[in-house]
């Protein structure tokens, strides 16, 4: 399998790049801006986008949707940011994130399946209202997309319009540390991890 990072924008999102081989068709998973490094990375294993996948709506992750011809899923509580500057942050600064592509919306417990890969949602709001995470089925297990709800010692904001404190820290702990710990986690921002180092050291959501 083809697992591949590529740093995107200001904010330095970790853009996901997943294909179960060379010359394969991919998923991209939150292409949020550099449409030029994603395709060199792309080309690098002779991939063809099949599919784009948000986890969630907000500006920084979604900048580069229209770049590749290609569906957009995203839960149906964030479909509206996608289309909406004001809702999706980037009013902040240009103002002009607007995704013209097809969206798709996913609900909790869908299995998405492109590309000879499958991913289950795991809807966790907080960070925003749809917010997901993705783990990963097939072609193999242990992996885990985290987005913007867990970080590497952290978790996503919630100062944002839409955000909810308590409901992000319920959904980490009830619906993402119930993971074996060995799930490797990458998220939307930052260095991977683990489910169990994040239990052990997380200090915004940890249980000890």
């Amino acid at each position: 399998m083809i697992l591949e990072r590529v740093v995107v924008g200001i904010y330095q999102v970790n853009c996901y790049i997943l294909a179960v081989g060379e010359g394969a068709a991919a998923i991209v998973i939150d292409p949020g801006s550099d449409e030029k490094k994603i395709r060199k990375c792309l080309d690098k294993h002779r991939l063809i986008p099949e599919l784009i996948i948000n986890t969630h709506g907000h500006f920084d992750h979604i900048g580069c949707d229209d770049a590749f011809g290609v569906p957009v899923l995203c839960h149906g509580d964030d479909v509206l940011l996608l289309r909406n500057p004001d809702l999706n942050l980037s009013c902040f600064l240009d103002g002009t994130t607007r995704v013209q592509a097809a969206i798709r919306t996913v609900s909790d417990q869908e299995v998405i399946s492109a590309a000879g890969i499958e991913l289950k949602v795991i809807h966790t709001p907080g960070h925003s209202a749809g917010g997901m995470c993705l783990l990963l089925l097939k072609p193999q297990g242990g992996i885990l997309f985290s987005g913007d709800t867990l970080f590497y010692r952290s978790v996503g904001r919630t100062d944002f319009p839409g955000s909810d404190t308590d409901a992000l820290l319920s959904a980490i702990r009830e619906r993402i540390f119930v993971l074996p710990d060995a799930t490797i986690v990458y998220p939307g921002h930052g260095p991977s991890t683990t489910i169990g180092q994040e239990k052990k050291s997380n200090p915004y959501a940890g249980t000890d």
